[in-house]
């Protein structure tokens, strides 16, 4: 009788792990098409309304993005820490992470159309440049700000990519590690 009830769970068992690469796999397609659909609506968005015309709406947009970014992040690091078996967060990190460069580089591309903000920041590719440029703290010189308000923001990169993504990187970069490590362990399949 032992054998007949010890065949579905071997088979469950089986399973499992078949559940769990088709889950993956689902994760990576939706955050692969969430990336498409953030860079689109990057350079499809009309950026330039929330300039100068409307700071009472740009402000906003672009301090809740960052703040939604924050918290999910943040969520995500929290799951790593906690080593929660279910979580895949190594996915949603590096989706946030790509998220939070295309939400600075949205404000940058918005405040350059303000006379007297950037220098040399014209386009919505030179403002993706600034921004990866600021993060790797490269700084090349060709891009500048020179408005109070592009100097604050690019203040506010330097400590939120301190802050957040490093703690983002860290979480990371923990994880990998202990994947590695426990597929280490794993005995080889027969």
């Amino acid at each position: 009788m032992s054998g007949g009830s010890e065949q579905p769970h071997r088979a469950a068992r089986k399973r499992e792990p078949e559940s769990r690469a088709a889950a993956v796999r689902r994760l990576r397609i939706v955050a692969g098409a969430l990336l498409v659909a953030g860079v689109t609506a990057y350079f499809l968005l009309p950026l330039e309304r929330l300039g100068a015309d409307r700071p009472w709406l740009g402000w906003p947009l672009f301090v809740l993005c960052l703040a939604l970014v924050a918290a999910l992040l943040l969520r995500h690091v929290r799951d790593i820490v906690l080593e929660k078996p279910q979580a895949r967060s190594g996915i949603m990190i590096s989706l946030l992470m790509c998220l939070a460069v295309l939400v600075f580089s949205s404000g940058y591309y918005a405040l350059a159309q303000q006379p007297g903000q950037f220098t040399g920041l014209r386009t919505r590719v030179d403002a993706l440049y600034f921004t990866v440029v600021t993060l790797a703290t490269v700084g090349y010189g060709d891009i500048a700000p020179r408005g109070q308000e592009a100097r604050l923001v690019a203040v506010a990169q330097i400590l939120y990519t301190f802050v957040f993504l490093t703690a983002a990187a860290t979480a990371l970069s923990r994880r990998m590690h202990a994947v590695v490590a426990e597929r280490e362990r794993r005995p080889p399949p027969p």
